[in-house]
């Protein structure tokens, strides 16, 4: 499957929000908003992130379907990466594909990233692509309604 990012289009939000309702997706992504079917909230977000000089926000696209997105967010030196694959492309290396895509887009280091510690395929993509497990913590994961441990990655220059 060819894997490649451009642009958020109005046309993929839909997706995204299909996407981004799947109770096994959610359950395991842990870091989710408190009500991820309230489609107004979902909708601010986006045109929030989708206007901020400080996101960088890409759809994946996997041989011209819409299959989720990638992004960079935060202050400098603060930045981090998130993405979202659909459950049905789940460990095809779609994630990797596309967070690998995102990385060398956006050059600047280091970059972070957190997931749940029980999330081993998140986990491996960001192994993939270079990132180090530099710290754990908990924190409260909304899909999950409880405090779990988090995993802190960082990708050095």
């Amino acid at each position: 499957m060819d894997i490649t990012l451009r642009a958020v289009h109005d046309s993929d939000l839909p997706v995204f929000y299909r996407q981004s309702n799947d109770p096994d997706a959610l359950r395991m992504a842990a870091f989710t908003p408190r009500d991820p079917a309230d489609r107004s909230a979902f909708d601010a977000h986006w045109t929030r992130i989708r206007s901020s000089p400080d996101v960088v926000v890409r759809t994946v696209l996997g041989d011209g379907d819409v299959l989720g997105h990638a992004a960079v967010y935060g202050e400098a030196g603060e930045r981090e990466v998130t993405y979202w694959v659909d459950r049905a492309y789940w460990g095809r290396g779609v994630a990797t594909a596309a967070l690998r895509g995102l990385l060398a887009e956006v050059t600047e280091r280091p970059l972070y990233a957190r997931v749940a510690a029980d999330n081993a395929g998140s986990l491996r993509v960001l192994e993939r692509c270079g990132f180090e497990v530099r710290a754990r913590a908990t924190a409260y994961a909304p899909a999950r309604d409880a405090e779990i441990d988090e995993l802190v990655l960082t990708l050095d220059a």
